[in-house]
């Protein structure tokens, strides 16, 4: 079973291509979160949690979801990490989830996509991003091919800074950088309320046909990436930067 977390995609089309060349199935965790539904999931077949990565280490939303979940059947679990860049040490903290939960881990495949967190970076322009999307191809056909047979996946390579950023640096950025509040909407607001929708925390509520941010932000992208009109901004950091979502597999 393939379950994933996605604000822009990046993480929908690894689950999704996967799933067609394992002949699995693919569920999204989104719609749990938003729930607080904790009921038990079932798979013969190994577990694959495709995830981006955030603060390089898997999502704190995602990461409480398995913790609180009974994961019955197969117990070995791979994941599946997208990234704009590095994942630091991210590995460390998946094979001590897959302890806590009773699981064997069978390891972390960075995929590198494009970059999607206007909060911080610039997103990557149309030719780089066709680029990455060909890479991003060849390493989850290459992982496919070795979750087939039941292979551990290849110690991803980080530099020794990896251990500060998924540590120390990840606490203090979940703890200090991870608010809402920043976010505004501009008058090219159509009043669609596909952020609404597309936020996969329930973490935006229209009112007067504008949306309002409450508070339970995992700084995902997705308000700002699916709005149609560009009209919501990060303050003055997102200001002039291209929207990116991946529109492969896209629903």
């Amino acid at each position: 079973m393939i379950l994933y977390f996605t604000g822009t995609g990046n993480s929908k089309y690894c689950a999704d291509f996967l799933a067609d060349r394992l002949c699995d199935e693919v569920y999204d965790l989104s719609e749990r979160i938003k729930a607080g539904n904790y009921a038990p999931f079932e798979s013969e077949k190994p577990y694959i949690i495709c995830v981006p990565t955030y603060a390089w280490r898997c999502p704190a939303v995602v990461t409480e979801l398995l913790e609180k979940t009974e994961i019955k059947g197969s117990s070995e679990v791979y994941f599946v990490m997208t990234c704009g860049g590095e994942i630091g040490k991210a590995e460390k903290y998946n094979r001590a989830l897959c302890d806590r939960i009773g699981k064997c881990y069978k390891g972390t495949l960075k995929v590198k996509m494009p970059e999607n967190y206007l909060a911080m970076f610039d997103v990557t322009d149309e030719k780089r991003e066709e680029e990455l999307m060909a890479e991003a191809y060849e390493e989850l056909d290459r992982a496919a091919s070795l979750i087939k047979e039941n292979a551990i996946l290849p110690v991803v390579k980080e530099g020794a800074i990896g251990f500060i950023l998924s540590g120390s640096v990840n606490v203090m950025f979940n703890k200090l950088y991870l608010k809402d509040d920043k976010f505004l909407v501009k008058e090219s607001c159509t009043s669609c309320g596909l952020c609404e929708t597309k936020c996969p925390l329930g973490n935006i509520e229209m009112k007067d046909g504008k949306p309002h941010w409450l508070g339970n932000c995992t700084h995902c992208m997705a308000c700002i990436c699916h709005c149609p009109a560009e009209a919501i901004e990060y303050g003055k950091k997102s200001e002039g930067k291209r929207r990116y979502r991946c529109r492969r597999f896209e629903a």
